[in-house]
């Protein structure tokens, strides 16, 4: 059986999310395909200085860099992430074709991992955006909430977030959305706490749910609770907050993995266009994206596998000249058909 990748591991306190683009050229290809492979050496590498520190490391792959790196077969849900507008609220879409999730409970051996992955990579890729995140308090984001109560726990983290018999060739992966939202703090803390309350739908200090007779139906937990016929769907979140208190930037860096990338989807249309449409997520009026993207999380069984070969389909793709993909468009009735984990597909 496929080992998947630490997808599962428990929050921890530090964490660097770094995103790269891959640069044009068969030598630049060749490096990210042989450092496939050497990946988790060079975290057993680090991970050894402290053995309790909990460090790990996720690597996602895009949808564009997949067809230039590996081609035929595909995972059956890999596309490039979906963007969204709805008025002023837009869920914009950005560049991206390897994701590494670095964690640990000390910031200093994520940061030795980051950059021993960017030295070995060297100039075949280029950073986009790198963010240094932090556990707040007790487990609070910037905004004064506890993010990720209600993330699932022990088998469940499994069931929800790891590939299995309805993809095969690539069963023990998993898919992964990161966005960066940057937060308006000074709006946000002249709201009453009663009002912040209504907003994200659980009390501040004591992070218990709102019951549904007061809960608004806007508010940021009711939309993003995804079911269908009284099966919920979850996805495992590992949001942290981050800053630059000098330039006043203060955020909190999502990032969900999910078996399908159709739950977090219907997650994030709830809150841009609302359910039904109007009804959004109020969290946007003081909180804004400015990135997003879509990667598979091969197994770790797989990234061992890969060799200094490319397929044929691989570098036919990368020889060819780069065409946009399509975005995903939603289904005839205007859903995003989660349905099933198991079901009909949305995305070609």
């Amino acid at each position: 059986m496929a080992v998947p990748q630490p997808v599962s591991t428990p929050l921890t306190r530090a964490a660097i999310f770094l995103v790269v683009t891959i640069n044009q050229g068969p030598d630049h290809r060749a490096t990210v395909r042989s450092f496939c492979a050497d990946l988790s050496a060079l975290i057993r590498a680090v991970e050894f200085r402290d053995l309790e520190a909990s460090l790990c490391c996720v690597m996602g792959i895009g949808s564009d860099a997949w067809d230039r790196l590996f081609g035929d077969p595909r995972p059956a849900e890999l596309h490039p992430f979906r963007e969204i507008q709805a008025g002023p609220r837009h869920a914009v879409s950005t560049p991206g074709d390897l994701l590494f999730h670095i964690r640990a409970k000390r910031m200093d051996l994520c940061f030795e991992v980051a950059t021993l992955i960017m030295a070995r990579l060297g100039k075949a890729v280029s950073a986009v955006d790198e963010v240094h995140g932090f556990r707040y308090f007790d487990d609070r984001d910037l905004l004064g909430f506890v993010d990720g109560t209600e993330n699932p726990r022990g088998q469940e983290v499994i069931d929800a977030a790891i590939i299995d018999e309805e993809d095969a060739a690539f069963a023990g992966g998993s898919y992964v959305i990161v966005q960066k939202y940057l937060h308006d703090l000074d709006r946000w803390n002249a709201l009453p706490t009663e009002a912040q309350e209504r907003i994200i739908g659980r009390t501040k200090l004591s992070d218990i749910e709102l019951d549904d007779s007061i809960k608004p139906t806007s508010a940021h937990n009711a939309l993003t609770t995804i079911t269908e016929n009284g099966q919920e769907f979850q996805i495992v979140r590992d949001n942290m907050p981050f800053g630059r208190v000098g330039t006043g930037e203060f955020g909190t860096y999502f990032i969900g993995y999910c078996r399908t990338p159709r739950v977090t989807e219907q997650m994030i249309e709830n809150m841009f266009v609302g359910r039904p449409p109007g009804n959004y997520d109020r969290l946007l009026d003081f909180t804004r994206a400015v990135t997003g993207s879509l990667f598979f999380v091969p197994s770790a069984t797989f990234l061992e596998s890969v060799n200094d070969a490319a397929p044929a389909a691989a570098v036919a793709v990368a020889e060819s000249p780069l065409k946009p993909a399509p975005s995903a468009a939603p289904t005839a009735d205007g859903s995003l058909g989660v349905g099933s984990l198991k079901g009909e597909k949305r995305y070609e």
